[in-house]
């Protein structure tokens, strides 16, 4: 039987996930999450179980509400390697989920890179 896009996407992040997981013990790591209408990021403390730090197109304050495209994950970007900094995080890992790294992941991760924060 043939599987599902969405059990490939499933597959493809748990794959993604476990063996950043593997790698990068002990650095927050930065999660993306694209959806149709927008785009978002979160720097996650794995150890405790916390976020330090998020941005997302949903807010007014970056001007792109419900836009996902490639302007919208440059922002977005720049956003989290901002919000990171004043946090007191200078590196991550890039979590790119089950999401190919094309188009506005790399947008988004390139923008992020500019901004200071070490991929």
């Amino acid at each position: 039987m043939a599987n599902s896009k969405r059990t490939l996407f499933l597959k493809r992040r748990l794959r993604v996930r476990n063996k950043l997981r593997k790698v990068n013990a002990g650095r927050p790591r930065l999660s993306v999450h694209r959806s149709n209408k927008n785009i978002s990021a979160q720097l996650i403390d794995d150890v405790n179980g916390v976020t330090l730090a998020s941005a997302s197109s949903l807010e007014k304050d970056l001007g792109v509400v419900g836009k996902n495209n490639v302007e919208a994950a440059t922002k977005v970007g720049a956003a989290i390697a901002e919000r990171a900094a004043k946090a007191g995080v200078t590196e991550a890992y890039f979590d790119r989920g089950g999401f190919l790294f094309h188009g506005k992941v790399k947008a988004l991760a390139d923008a992020a890179r500019e901004g200071g924060l070490k991929i």
